[in-house]
């Protein structure tokens, strides 16, 4: 506002907020976060670490700065304390690979009014394909983002003290949430669900953790395999918002079925108020849902509340994490 008149200046930001993907996708592809925080604190010095020209390097400096990911201090660059945080490659929960994920998936989004007609996807449903390449560059870009959920789910959980527990995760991905709570718990064991290229995914993950010995992975897809029984923990990260309320509801039944009596589910998502107020980042992920899944998109704590309960679970609690993703315990 000036003058008490509104401007056009956050509007214009926002019409031109591909320019963030665009710059951070690129940085984080020339790993410009990692040679900052090595010490190139200059245009040139960065260009010369990078292997790219100075003009660009200049660039991606002046809209980094732009966008509070890296700070000029006494004439030279250097990352904020979350880029090295959280884009300085080598770090577990580094978002690198991620954005350059995004950087490759803008084009897509210039069809979204004509999916928003049609009310979904005008070609393939690209999370309902096993074996969509997609998939590859995906479960390994987003397992980094769960690294703090997993971690926080694990305390909450007291996994590292529970001793001889036997873990089930269904369309587990990259296999994190075992890679971490194995590592946490030697006496735990777990068993993976989903897709045989996404399997090997995990395999891979877990092996380079040293706990591949203690976890087993089914080739399926989780709407129609059996789940099996007996399990103390159940996991359901990042599915909801791709699947139907209808099918949510029955695989949170199969679930409650797998688990021993007084056994806990855990869900993460992204999930909405119940007034669909916020939280931001939840609401606009619905959009990636629509552009890319049939029926899915992000529910509310009312939805899981509902599902949860009907699939015959009594105690259905809600927990921050320090992401924009939210866990969901049910038991």
């Amino acid at each position: 506002m000036t003058g008490g008149q509104p401007t056009p200046d956050r509007i214009m930001r926002l019409i031109n907020g591909y320019w963030a993907t665009g710059v951070l996708g690129a940085a984080a592809a020339h790993s410009l976060f990692t040679h900052l925080e090595a010490g190139a604190d200059t245009a040139s010095r960065l260009a010369a670490a990078a292997g790219i020209s100075t003009r660009g390097a200049q660039t991606l400096l002046d809209g980094l700065v732009s966008l509070e990911l890296v700070e000029l201090r006494d004439g030279g660059y250097r990352n904020t304390a979350e880029a090295s945080a959280f884009l300085v490659a080598g770090r577990p929960v580094c978002l690198g690979s991620f954005a350059q994920l995004k950087l490759a998936h803008m084009g897509a989004l210039a069809t979204l009014p004509d999916v928003v007609r049609a009310g979904g996807p005008v070609t393939d449903a690209t999370v309902e394909v096993a074996d969509n390449p997609h998939w590859e560059k995906l479960v390994q870009a987003i397992a980094a983002q769960s690294v703090p959920v997993a971690t926080a789910a694990a305390d909450l959980l007291r996994v590292a003290e529970a001793g001889e527990i036997s873990i089930l995760d269904v369309g587990g991905g990259s296999g994190i949430y075992s890679a971490i709570w194995l590592g946490l718990n030697p006496a735990a064991r777990a068993t993976q669900l989903d897709w045989a290229p996404i399997n090997a995914i995990a395999r891979r993950l877990v092996a380079e953790k040293g706990v591949a010995d203690r976890l087993t992975c089914v080739d399926g897809d989780f709407h129609h395999a059996d789940f099996g029984g007996g399990y103390d923990i159940a996991v359901y990260s990042h599915i909801a918002h791709q699947e139907s309320p209808q099918d949510n509801m029955a695989l949170f039944a199969k679930l409650r079925a797998a688990l021993k009596p007084g056994g806990t589910l855990v869900v993460c998502d992204f999930v909405v108020d119940d007034d669909r107020s916020g939280p931001p980042f939840a609401l606009l992920f619905a959009a990636e849902m629509l552009l890319k899944s049939k029926q899915g998109s992000t529910w509310r704590q009312a939805d899981y509340h509902e599902w949860l309960t009907k699939a015959g679970f009594d105690d259905v609690s809600f927990h921050p994490t320090p992401s924009p993703a939210a866990l969901i315990f049910a038991r």
